[in-house]
């Protein structure tokens, strides 16, 4: 099968790379909009640019990795997200193959006490949920055969992230305050690399909407203990702190746990513990 993977110099789309080793018998195009080693140059926002590579490569399965995650400056310039995390999905979706999609947490409204399930109602309450959400509607709207993913929290060995900016203001400063009224699953871009080919390797096609995440909950702030108790940082005293203290530019969800039984029936896996994710990346970042 040839397999498109777009926005591959992010995170999940470099952890799609480590794991598609393991997955010899495809053969993938990893591509994006900044040029990289290994990396075909496509603007996914460009239909004429998108069919002809999909033609031309004879491309079985798009894996859509891209997207405009900057949940601040999204408030500022919606439109560009717009274009990136809704038009661009009409594109991929209306190449006539199969598409996984990768979508998030902030579709729900974040005021949720009991982990949000795939049926329950969309509240996006940014600028970045509202887009997310777009391009949900706006894939299965072409191409209702289609997988998307919701995930949350996520982070990896790859880029800038949430654990190596805890890890490095652990060792530059003598205090922290973390966020303790924020409650979700960290996940490990790995393990969301893993659940995409456990879609793709599955004997059927499952087409819907699923979550994915890690197991298990916590606060930003046990997320940042984790991390520098992992990370063998102790000299840094991390504090609990409420969201107005921290004064966020835009509303982050409150409560934003996925709840994963339909993916885990469906595909019959079991989803590693969160703590178990962090560490194994930990190896990562220190070997």
């Amino acid at each position: 099968m040839n397999i498109l993977i777009t926005g591959s110099n992010g995170q999940l789309g470099n952890e799609m790379r480590v794991l598609s080793k393991l997955h010899p018998s495809h053969r993938y195009f990893f591509t994006d909009v900044v040029e990289a080693e290994n990396t075909y140059l496509l603007d996914i926002t460009d239909m004429k640019a998108v069919s002809q590579f999909v033609e031309e490569e004879t491309i079985d399965l798009i894996v859509n990795c891209a997207a405009y995650t900057n949940v601040d400056k999204a408030e500022e310039d919606e439109a560009t997200a717009m274009k990136i995390n809704a038009d661009a999905l009409s594109i991929l979706g209306g190449q006539g193959v199969r598409v996984i999609h990768v979508s998030t947490d902030y579709v729900f409204s974040g005021d949720e006490h009991m982990p949000c399930r795939e049926t329950d109602s969309v509240a996006p309450r940014t600028a970045y949920g509202r887009t997310k959400y777009e391009g949900e509607k706006r894939l299965l709207a072409v191409c209702p055969e289609a997988v998307i993913l919701r995930t949350a929290w996520l982070y990896s060995t790859f880029g800038n992230n949430f654990v190596k900016t805890m890890i490095r203001l652990g060792k530059e400063k003598d205090q922290l305050g973390v966020v303790f009224d924020q409650i979700g699953t960290p996940t490990y871009a790995a393990d969301l690399a893993w659940a995409i080919f456990t879609v793709i390797e599955s004997p059927v096609w499952r087409p819907g909407i699923y979550h994915f995440t890690n197991e298990g909950v916590c606060s930003w702030y046990d997320f940042t203990l984790a991390i520098h108790e992992l990370a063998g940082i102790k000299d840094c005293r991390v504090s609990p702190i409420l969201s107005e203290e921290y004064a966020y530019k835009t509303p982050r969800p409150h409560y934003s746990v996925l709840d994963k039984s339909k993916f885990k029936k469906t595909f019959g896996v079991e989803i590693p513990y969160w703590l178990d994710g962090l560490k194994r990346c930990m190896r990562g970042l220190t070997d």
